[in-house]
């Protein structure tokens, strides 16, 4: 017998010096992927949150009071292409709502006479129209902003903590009530703090990319300058950050890219800082001159009311200005506007004249609480950290700089003044991830679900929103007026309610807006307009109206008795 064939032996080979270097198993590729898709579904699930309280909230609340004159000039512009109505205002804001506009299709009549608030109530209730239908489209254009708004809120947040501080920073401001209740109105308000903090995060990114990004924020100074004239004040602050973002720029670039001229090489520092604030000044006056010349090109000024003069270093500033001349004249309507004895109401005091404490107060009760400590610790948090730090100047200075320069106004109506502090805090409120501390991650979630909770506690009556510390929003009349509560945004709803618990009642009604209460269904008398005693029934007074009640309205409500409210903004009383 053949002896079996020898089989060879295998010995496993001596393992290699140092450590083996094994192939990525198929659950650590799965979980590289999820890393990778994750953060953009979280963005598009916080924005799709905030965009469906936005059109939520437009589907149900009837005209506030600037709304039916900003679409009344807005369709101006569409069907006439003139300068005539709401000159206070520059026309970037109006021509956004007008893209809605001209998707309404709404009849106009331009030979329309009085005040631009008579043609913005005729155009909504006396031109055939459906108002319903017609603001619905002339809000979705802030809306479609107030989101793109929010994609720069994250973009800022991640370029100075990474991606977790940018989801951090979104869900702040998408769940901030104030930016959620004025993003979805036909407003200016949202559109030029947007603007403010767009130019502001490419202003920072100009450090490292002059060329790019200089110019694109000369051009949203501009937006946000064309928008409203409030934003001026920005100028200056942002000229000077471009000036440090490109002096950066230079000392950071390799010594072979910066040829120097020999005449220039000492200087060519300065030089580059000069010319870094010249490009967003420039830019930022072509696009206020382009807001004008898509109106009219010929820039016609026929305005439909009076233009107040301006004397003194007014009158010299508005005249030194490169603006157009209706943009000069918006100025000196709102210098006389500032001239006029408004009335304010806060915490309970009526009071005429302005408090320069106003805006922060108004702020403490309707921003979050979550958000106010959040924003706070990041703020200590950008100066404190030493990486952080060069970004100090350009996310504390342009709201310290705008809140100041609102502190100083005339008219204390809401913190629609100082929108641009939800949206900066929200940026700086990420900056806390950078503290090192253990507890940083688990307290700054806790805190954004605070928020959140906080919000949609309040959907959908987002504009009379303050925080628990302060009541809630059913308190919020007790503080504030105006625009922090009532607005006239809920005469609908008042009508809604009168038809399902009070039919056939006799009403007598104190109504603060721009709304007609007779086109909702609603048949009431003014009870300032007979006799006390002949006030029986239902008395429905806007929460305004009682914050500054003197004389016949206050006796009328004290002797009535409280039985119900609508949106938390207007009272029902029973004589």
């Amino acid at each position: 017998m053949m002896a079996r064939e020898q089989q060879p032996v295998l010995t496993p080979a001596a393992p290699a010096a140092g450590p083996v270097r094994q192939r990525p198993s198929w659950r650590w590729a799965l979980l590289r992927r999820q890393r990778r898709w994750l953060p953009p579904l979280l963005v598009v699930l916080l924005l799709g949150q905030m965009a469906a309280a936005m059109v939520t909230t437009a589907v149900r609340q009837t005209p506030t009071i600037d709304e039916p004159v900003y679409v009344a000039t807005a369709t101006d512009y569409l069907r006439e292409h003139r300068l005539r109505y709401n000159p206070e205002h520059p026309p970037l804001g109006k021509l956004l709502i007008s893209a809605g506009v001209a998707v309404a299709g709404p009849h106009y009549d331009p030979s329309g006479s009085g005040s631009q608030g008579q043609v913005g109530r005729d155009l909504l209730y006396a031109s055939g129209n459906d108002p319903w239908r017609l603001m619905l489209w002339a809000r979705l254009p802030v809306i479609a902003l107030t989101l793109l708004c929010g994609l720069v809120v994250f973009a800022f947040a991640r370029d100075l903590t990474g991606t977790a501080g940018g989801l951090v920073a979104l869900a702040l401001y998408a769940f901030s009530p104030d930016v959620i209740a004025h993003g979805s109105l036909a407003t200016l308000d949202l559109p030029a703090a947007g603007f403010v903090l767009t130019s502001a995060w490419l202003t920072w990114r100009a450090r490292h990319r002059p060329v790019l990004y200089l110019p694109l924020a000369g051009a949203a100074l501009g937006a946000a300058t064309a928008t409203k004239m409030s934003a001026l004040p920005a100028v200056p602050v942002l000229m000077a950050l471009a000036a440090l973002s490109a002096l950066t720029a230079h000392r950071s670039a390799p010594a072979s890219r910066r040829r120097p001229l020999p005449w220039l090489s000492a200087r060519r520092p300065a030089v580059s800082a000069v010319v870094g604030a010249v490009v967003v000044a420039v830019v930022a006056v072509v696009v206020v001159w382009a807001a004008y010349l898509v109106v009219d090109p010929r820039l016609r000024f026929e305005p439909a009311e009076p233009v107040p003069g301006v004397h003194g270093p007014r009158a010299r500033l508005v005249e030194l200005l490169p603006v157009p001349p209706a943009y000069r004249a918006g100025m000196r309507v709102q210098f006389g506007l500032e001239e006029q004895p408004w009335q304010g109401y806060l915490f309970g005091h009526l009071y005429t004249g302005s408090l320069w404490y106003y805006l922060p107060a108004a702020l403490l009760v309707k921003t979050p609480l979550g958000l106010l400590a959040l924003g706070a610790a990041g703020a200590v948090a950008v100066v404190a950290v030493r990486r952080l730090r060069p970004a100090a100047p350009y996310l504390l200075v342009p709201p310290l700089v705008l809140l100041a320069a609102a502190m100083t106004g005339s008219r204390d109506f809401g913190t629609r003044y100082a929108l641009f502090v939800p949206a900066f805090l929200a940026v700086a409120a990420a900056c806390v991830l950078t503290l090192r501390r253990r507890w940083r991650g688990l307290l700054t979630g806790a805190l954004v679900l605070w928020v959140a909770v906080s919000s949609l506690r309040t959907f959908p009556y987002y504009l009379p929103y303050a925080n628990e510390a302060f009541g809630g929003p059913a308190r919020t009349h007790r503080l504030l007026h105006d625009s922090n509560v009532d607005w006239g945004q809920d005469l609908g709803r008042l009508a809604d309610r009168l038809r399902e618990r009070y039919p056939g009642e006799r009403v007598w009604l104190v109504y603060k807006g721009s709304g007609v209460p007779s086109y909702y269904g609603i048949r009431a008398a003014d009870p300032r307009t007979v006799p006390q005693e002949r006030v029986h029934g239902l008395l429905v007074v806007s929460d305004s109206a009682a914050a500054k009640a003197r004389g016949r309205l206050a006796r009328l409500l004290a002797s009535s008795r409280p039985v119900g409210e609508v949106g938390h903004s207007i009272g029902l009383y029973r004589r």
